[in-house]
């Protein structure tokens, strides 16, 4: 089973030479510590910054230069700070090539409800609506279950949805599942983890082909 680390480090394998990447609060944030060194990427943060590195050491954090989710970062060479209208036109402009995002839900339609619970207050909805609106590739990092232990990866959504048919692969901390028109396809389980395990957690269509692997991370 994968820890928040684990579930940031199988994902920033998705993360290709030259991409422009979207790192949503969470999970998502973490990715940036793990991706290889030998690649060029930038990291955009939607309240108006690219060009995000590694999370900085103790000490050395800079209290004005900070993420979406109000976390300091550190910064590249060459990275660029911009206003809100110009990070937007980014995102709505289908510049970015890769969005990450965290979820409360996700259906096997490829559904996604990641900004409000029914009766707790929310600051707003943030980017997220027009990250997913305009995101061709959108991976879900997300625990499998919720602390009450009850699937994430349902049929449907039972909370208000960020988006429709939007998300394209899910990395939780027991298993990576790539959305599909026929449900939640199983490509890998994590370390230590059996299919059982995970066929259990998941209350949407999980469709197994043969052996499923353990991921390498």
């Amino acid at each position: 089973m994968l820890d928040k680390n684990g579930i940031a480090k199988r994902i920033a394998k998705e993360v290709r030479d030259g991409y422009y990447v979207n790192l949503g609060i969470g999970i998502p944030t973490l990715v940036a510590n793990f991706v290889r060194e030998d690649i060029s990427v930038e990291f955009q943060s939607e309240n108006g910054v690219l060009g995000m590195g590694p999370f900085p050491f103790e000490g050395e954090e800079d209290a004005d230069i900070i993420n979406a989710g109000k976390q300091t970062i550190t910064t590249l060479p060459g990275a660029s700070f911009f206003d809100s209208a110009t990070s937007f036109s980014m995102i709505r402009g289908q510049h970015v090539d890769l969005t990450i995002l965290g979820a409360m839900e996700v259906a096997e339609n490829g559904d996604i409800a990641n900004w409000k619970i029914p009766g707790k207050m929310v600051k707003g909805m943030g980017g997220a609506m027009d990250l997913v609106a305009s995101a061709e590739n959108i991976i879900v990092a997300m625990m499998h279950t919720n602390r009450a232990g009850e699937s994430k990866l349902l049929k449907k959504c039972s909370l208000p949805l960020t988006g429709v048919g939007c998300v394209k692969k899910i990395v939780t901390n027991l298993a990576v599942l790539a959305v599909t028109p026929k449900g939640f396809q199983l490509l890998e389980r994590a370390p230590g983890v059996s299919v059982a395990e995970i066929e259990q957690a998941t209350e949407g269509t999980l469709l197994i082909d043969g052996e499923i692997p353990e991921m390498v991370l």
